[in-house]
């Protein structure tokens, strides 16, 4: 039985998911490259790529290169890179593997050419587009005239467009992903028509996160989602209505180490443990507390410290010293990321896994 705090992951909730995922990714005629950023994990990768998955995106370049070094020979870095180290080692890992870029900005894609362009290489590169996040990507009107542009650079192939919108609609949180994602999807496929017209060849159309991917995907001219967390669920795609609590693969164990008074219990987890990044009571989803606890489904998950967490309890609730609970986080990618282990649970197997690109921010 491992030490708590740990991140447990039931390994058929998860093959479920990928399956899931990669069934309805085909019939609606898009291809599926999903973030790894939610496992960080090659061996969860190459179940996606078996299941259906075209390839997978990371955010980071390190993070391809573990990705790579375990098999993975399809990878999309979907973030600018503009430093001549990073884009060296860019250029190096698209000789040994199909790899694509993002890009955002005439500086950034300068920088882009001009570094594999004296390592005798040309870059293979999406074109971001801010679609409403206000994050990284080119503003939308701006979009095709940059576009051009890149395209015009030598040492730079410009075969895409992408974007991550999340669950916005009309520039607001909205519970509506179903127009969330068609709004999403219909927003690119109009902006690479106009590229088109400019003579620039966009094949690729890449949108879509876990909430609104599917519906994105219905859109005709989308031709790719990205979608991350589904792989496993979380309390927010839950509460999203996504999932359900049963389709949640990863939990949080943890036992109570202290009972301060009949309305309170403390973890042996804090923020160390549970990602903080979705807060409770914020818009568009009012969650309570920091994650569900299968144990206690009425307690909340009330305040994080970095070593403790404070449960909120009925009175006389039983909970006690010593005991062992489950908690599904608000937010399982950030909360993976804490964790230099999980633990596949099958059944009565429990296997202890290296959460290979943990902390690759590089």
């Amino acid at each position: 039985m491992p030490e708590t705090p740990c991140l447990l992951i039931d390994v058929p909730t998860m093959n479920a998911n990928i399956r899931t995922m990669a069934e309805a990714a085909l019939r609606h005629g898009a291809a599926l490259r999903p973030h790894a950023k939610t496992h960080k994990t090659p061996s969860i990768a190459k179940a996606q790529m078996e299941a259906g998955a075209v390839g997978i995106t990371v955010a980071k370049i390190s993070e391809a290169e573990v990705m790579a070094a375990h098999g993975i020979d399809n990878i999309f870095v979907a973030y600018p890179l503009v430093t001549a180290s990073k884009i060296e080692r860019a250029v190096q890992l698209s000789r040994k593997i199909e790899l694509i870029v993002g890009v955002d900005s005439d500086e950034g894609a300068h920088r882009l050419s001009q570094e594999a362009g004296r390592l005798g290489h040309v870059l293979q590169v999406r074109l971001e587009i801010d679609t409403g996040l206000k994050r990284t990507g080119v503003l939308y009107d701006e979009a095709v005239a940059l576009a051009g542009r890149i395209h015009a650079l030598p040492h730079l192939k410009l075969t895409g467009i992408y974007t991550f919108r999340g669950a916005l609609l009309e520039g607001k949180p909205t519970l509506d992903l179903e127009r969330a994602g068609r709004e999403e999807g219909e927003l690119m496929v109009h902006l690479a028509e106009a590229m088109r017209e400019i003579g620039i060849p966009i094949a690729d159309v890449s949108v879509g996160s876990s909430p609104t991917g599917l519906y994105a995907a219905q859109v005709e001219g989308v031709t790719e989602i990205r979608p991350g967390t589904y792989v496993f669920n979380d309390r927010m795609l839950e509460a999203f209505g996504v999932c359900t609590l049963n389709d949640c693969a990863a939990v949080i164990e943890a036992t109570v180490v202290s009972r301060p008074s009949e309305q309170y219990a403390v973890i042996d987890g804090g923020s160390k443990t549970f990602a903080t990044d979705v807060q409770p009571g914020t818009n568009p989803l009012q969650l309570k507390g920091f994650g569900h606890i299968l144990e206690a489904p009425e307690a909340v998950l009330e305040r994080l410290s970095e070593e403790h967490g404070v449960i909120r309890l009925e009175p006389h609730h039983t909970l006690k010293v010593g005991d062992r609970i489950h908690i599904i986080p608000n937010h399982v990618c950030s909360t993976l990321n804490l964790h230099n282990h999980i633990y596949f649970v099958d059944g009565q197997q429990v296997e202890k896994v290296s959460v290979l690109a943990r902390g690759m921010l590089e």
